[in-house]
Parts: C-alpha cells; structure tokens; sequence
C-alpha cells in the first residue's frame, strides 16, 4: 500500500522568506492554502450554533444530574470520577448552562483544529487533513454528545490535547511529553477509561526511549492528579481510589454468560447468580441498575465496600471460569462500533437521549433543585423551530458510519507495520489510543455510541500522519 502523498516542500514559507510579505497576501495565502479546511471548520461552527439554538439550553442524560450535582457540592461521587464535576464547578462562577455548552462545542473544535494542525505539519495534503478533520466537525452525533451535560466532550479534548502534546515538535519533546502525561492524568479523573490510556503513555516514552529523566518527570505529572483525587476520595469515603464501581460494572459485564453451575461459587456471592440460563439472558438488559438488580441482593443501598468487593470477585471467578464466553461477549461489542448502520443500542430510551428529537428529556423536580442553584435563571428545556427540525433530519444521513471507522483503523494499523522498524512510529500511541477507547469499554462495561466518538479522531490520526517530528 502507498504511502499518502505530502504536501510540496514550497507550501509553507519559512518566517525570514515572509517577512518583506505584506499582511494581507499573507493572510490571503494562508487561507487558500487551508480552504478547505476552514470552509469545512465554519460549516462546523455554524451547525454548533444551529444546536444552541434549537435545544436550549443543554440537553441531560440520567448521569448529567449527578455531575451537576458533584458541581453544586463537591464531592467525590461513588460511581465514576468527578473531573468533570470540577470543571462544571471552574465555570461555576458564570452561573450558566448555556456557557457550558458553548465550552464544550468549543472543545469540539478545537479537538478538530489539533487533529488538522498534527497532520498537516506531518507531511499531509492540506485538502487531504482537512477532509479528515471533517467527521469531527460535522458528525450529527458528536454535535448532539457536546449539547449534553455529561463528561464525554471534557475527556474527549482532553485526551486528544494529550496526545497532540506528546506528539510535538521535536525541539522541548521532553516538556511536551510532561505536559502530555499531565494531561491524560487529567482524562482519568474525567473517564476511568483514562487510566489504562495514562498506562500506555508511559508505555509508549519507554518504547521511544525518552530517556529516564523525561519518563520519570511524566510520570510525576500524570500521578499529581491521580493522587490528589485518590486522597480526596479517601478523605470522604475512607479508600484511596478513583471510585468504588469498577467491580460492579464489571459484574455487569459477565451477567449476561456466568454461570453458576461452571463456576465454584462461594455462598456470600451466590446471590448474584442468576436463575434464568445463559441463553436467555440478553447483553441489553442493564443488570446492575434498576431497583430489581442481582446486585442489590447483595447491597441494599448500592455502591457500598462490600458490594464492590463480591461484585468484583464474582466477575473475576466468571472470567476465569468462562474465558471464551467473555471474549466472545466482549467482541460482540467491539464489532458493534465498526458496523455500517446506525441501529438503536442498548435499549430504544437510552439511544433516545443521543437523538436531536422533537420531545427531550427533563430534569425531576429533585434535580432542579440543585440546577438551579448552579444556574438560577434556567428555563427548562425547549426545542426550538426549524432548527432542532434541520438538526433531526442531519441527523439521519451525516454520522461517520462504523464501517468506515473500521477503514480508517486498518489503514492506521497497515501504517504501523510499515514502519515495524521504528516501532510503528508516532502513529502507534494515537492508534492504541483511539482503539483503546473502543475495546476498554467492552471489556469492562458495555458498549455505547458515546464510546466511540472520542476513538474517530485518534484512530484518523493514526491513518494520516506521513512522517515524524
């Protein structure tokens, strides 16, 4: 397979060449040079305008309450990292919404102005960087994620800036992999799914073998953030860790195959077998939430220290016991985000909640209590004509399809056995990344679309860089 073709070495001028160059041919120059991506990157910010103006103004998912809430009283919640509680709290001050999710449309562009900046400094085809950098800017579904009070944008951005960093300029490479490594420790206390990703930062300096001093410098960086979190969860829930659910989701996980009778089960975990047989058991049906969930047999009130630790010991006993059935549910789901369709997952009232629809969800009245005691003049939520209208039927027809995910990740892989010689090069760290983001989650949890839109612009980085730093 080809190489992509670069660009020609008289595309950027030198600083001394353009010095005696008047401003306005320069800044002419500069926007023929990257017109297509500036025109694809103005369609993309008015489409996010077209969003602030038919959901106003944000849109909620059942999670969204909780971070308001970590946001409102700070707290380290139970159940997943509240990085992204803080940054509400940062922008507390505002007492607005709707400037959270201009922020987040905004890191929505800026995620796709450092893919395009990455591949065009590394050799590719302006056009060609900037057609790349489109799926980012005009998915309808990745519009729709950046609308949502919900901490997918923030870890998103923040993986994608850790990966930029890591992959800069030669000159200061040390610094940037410092800056890099802070980042992503940044993602893991925004996402769980962060700290595996934080693991193969590392991985990846001692493979490019920076040097002891940079690796260890990066590691200091990424543990800053891990431990002050880790210590704040134990100052309130007496256990220095990130959360205490990870067992749970992970019981959620083997539900649908474990089976007691292949496993030697001890009696404190026997109340989490399930009387109804493997094959009739659907990976669907959610078996951790739910007032009818095996888990509360075991926990009355959710999420408690013992709770974790049986949850946790009873899915390790089922995958050590069932090994190929967990592969083989695990992979399900990992085909599940490279398939042509889009079709409703997990259920048709979650996959609601990722819709531009006529009809969105409120907030209880629990909840707005404590929304509006972070925004005070909120309205609840309205669906605004025509353009939530337009947005619906964008919708259906522009998303990046799986299947052309699965292209992009082949062609990403193709180029890292090409270049086995160097170690796959700077493509492996955002290809691993971006693949990383699709299997963790069907490892440890389940599949949702969500999960994969933050894979698309790393694994298309990986696809198109040409050339080192």
């Amino acid at each position: 397979m080809t190489e992509l073709s670069t660009r020609p070495a008289d595309t950027t001028a030198t600083p001394s060449a353009e010095r005696g160059v008047p401003t306005r041919d320069r800044s002419r120059a500069f926007a023929r040079r990257h017109r297509v991506f500036l025109a694809v990157a103005a369609l993309g910010v008015v489409l996010r305008i077209v969003t602030m103006l038919g959901y106003r103004s944000v849109l909620w998912f059942p999670d969204s309450y909780d971070y308001l809430s970590g946001a409102v009283n700070p707290n380290p919640n139970l159940i997943r990292p509240s990085g992204y509680s803080l940054f509400l709290a940062l922008a507390g001050p505002f007492q607005s919404l709707t400037l959270v999710a201009f922020l987040q449309h905004a890191m929505g562009v800026g995620m796709a102005v450092m893919l395009y900046a990455l591949l065009y400094r590394r050799g590719l085809k302006p056009w060609m960087a900037g057609l790349a950098a489109a799926p980012l800017l005009l998915d309808a579904y990745q519009l729709q994620l950046e609308h949502l009070v919900m901490s997918d944008t923030l870890f998103a951005f923040l993986v994608m800036a850790s990966v930029t960093a890591l992959l800069g300029p030669q000159r200061h490479r040390a610094r940037w992999a410092v800056a890099g490594a802070l980042l992503m420790g940044l993602a893991a206390i925004t996402r769980s799914t962060g700290l595996p990703l934080l693991a193969l930062v590392i991985v990846v300096l001692l493979v490019r073998r920076a040097g002891w001093r940079t690796v260890t410098a990066a590691v200091a960086a990424a543990v800053i953030p891990l431990v002050a979190y880790a210590s704040w969860f134990a100052t309130d829930h007496g256990q220095f860790t990130l959360t205490r659910s990870t067992g749970v989701f992970l019981y959620g996980r083997v539900a649908p195959f474990a089976d007691c009778h292949k496993m030697d089960v001890p009696v404190e975990e026997m109340a989490l077998c399930l009387g109804s047989s493997p094959a009739e058991r659907s990976v669907r049906q959610s078996y951790i939430w739910g007032m009818n969930a095996p888990r509360h047999r075991v926990e009355a009130e959710g999420f408690t220290p013992e709770g974790e630790r049986v949850a946790r010991s009873f899915a390790v006993r089922a995958i050590i016991s069932q090994p190929l059935d967990y592969l083989a549910v695990a992979g399900t789901d990992i085909a599940r985000a490279f398939r042509l369709g889009h079709p409703p997952f997990p259920d048709a009232d979650t996959y609601r909640l990722y819709l531009f629809a006529p009809k969105v969800a409120r907030p209880d009245a629990k909840a707005e209590q404590y929304i509006r005691a972070y925004d005070p003049g909120y309205e609840p939520p309205r669906v605004v004509e025509p353009y939530a209208g337009f947005l619906g039927a964008y919708q259906k027809a522009v998303y990046l399809p799986g299947l052309a995910l699965l292209v992009i990740a082949v062609l990403g892989a193709v180029r890292i056995v090409r270049r086995r010689a160097d170690l796959g090069g700077d493509n492996l760290l955002p290809w691993c990344a971006g693949m990383g983001l699709i299997v963790i989650p069907a490892f440890t949890a389940q599949f949702d679309y969500r999960y994969v839109l933050p894979a698309a612009p790393l694994l298309m980085l990986a696809a198109g860089l040409n050339r080192r730093a």
